[in-house]
């Protein structure tokens, strides 16, 4: 079935009339994604790509009828006014692609998302693909890559990283393992969705057999998917690759919410924990495609 977007999932692009909101809704909608409508303020009556451009969401709504998803890609200052709009309308779930989204506004869309019973993934994400379903955000770049490079399968990809989210499914490709659906949580400290509520979505999923995570330094989202496994709430195979082997206290690697502070979210205590409650930890990233093959194999008897 995959997670997060299945094809048929009803979708607004918040900001489609700028370069890169443009550029990727028409990534998406060749890939075959539904997108219905666009929203821009002052744009109302525009067309981009054959898509109508309202002022606002609720207007889009009236027009177009009930959307399930937003993917958003207005300046990060004013990310938190097109989230919170989306949220009121009643959309249920939001990728917030921007980054330097600032924290506080983070913590205010993670507010009003939870009073609502909304979820967003990001923001600092490339957002959401499944293998020939569908497609939210700029994940492949161009629908005939992501064509190309991804092929429906039985592994979840959860990713902090967004290059190595693409990487990750293209090599397991080139081993002829498919995905069921490509996560990349965001590079951020706080995200929506974190890794361990991805992986929740994972194990509750009939196409994810197995999952293979790409972690990093910093936040505590890989202990946390540790504990779920301890706690039994996760019960599927779990491949682990964690960068930033290198890393020490105060150094940021490559994202924002990539930082060793003190002794929490080193690389040591993320590998220990996870090697501890059964994960196969993986030393080389380039090692992920015949373990996971492996694991798979064993699974399948």
């Amino acid at each position: 079935m995959a997670i997060l977007v299945d094809g048929t999932e009803r979708v607004l692009v918040q900001g489609i009339t700028g370069r890169e909101g443009s550029t990727r809704t028409r990534l998406m909608i060749d890939y075959g994604t539904k997108v219905v409508a666009g929203c821009t303020p002052g744009k109302g009556g525009a067309v981009v790509h054959g898509v109508p451009v309202f002022d606002t969401v609720v207007e889009a709504q009236a027009a177009v009828g009930p959307i399930d998803i937003s993917v958003v890609f207005v300046p990060a200052p004013t990310v938190k006014e097109a989230a919170l709009e989306a949220i009121a309308a009643g959309i249920k779930l939001l990728v917030l692609i921007p980054d330097r989204v600032p924290l506080y506004d983070v913590l205010e869309i993670v507010r009003v998302a939870e009073q609502h019973g909304a979820q967003f993934v990001g923001p600092n994400t490339v957002g959401v693909l499944s293998p020939g379903r569908g497609v939210l955000g700029m994940v492949g770049g161009r629908a005939e890559l992501a064509r190309a490079w991804f092929k429906p399968g039985p592994v979840g990809i959860v990713s902090r990283s967004g290059g190595m989210s693409v990487s990750t499914a293209y090599y397991l490709g080139k081993e002829g393992i498919g995905t069921s659906t490509i996560v990349h949580v965001g590079g951020d400290a706080i995200v929506g969705l974190p890794m361990p509520e991805v992986v929740k979505l994972f194990e509750a999923d009939e196409q994810t057999e197995a999952v293979v995570l790409f972690g990093e330094i910093g936040t505590s989202q890989e202990e946390r998917v540790a504990d779920l496994i301890e706690r039994g709430e996760f019960t599927k195979p779990l491949i682990a690759y964690i960068g930033g082997v290198a890393a020490t206290s105060g150094m940021r690697f490559s994202h924002a919410g990539a930082i060793v502070e003190g002794d929490r979210g080193t690389y040591e205590g993320k590998v220990k924990r996870l090697r501890e409650v059964g994960a196969y930890v993986v030393d080389s990233f380039h090692d992920i495609p015949h373990v996971t093959k492996r694991v798979l194999k064993r699974r399948r008897g």
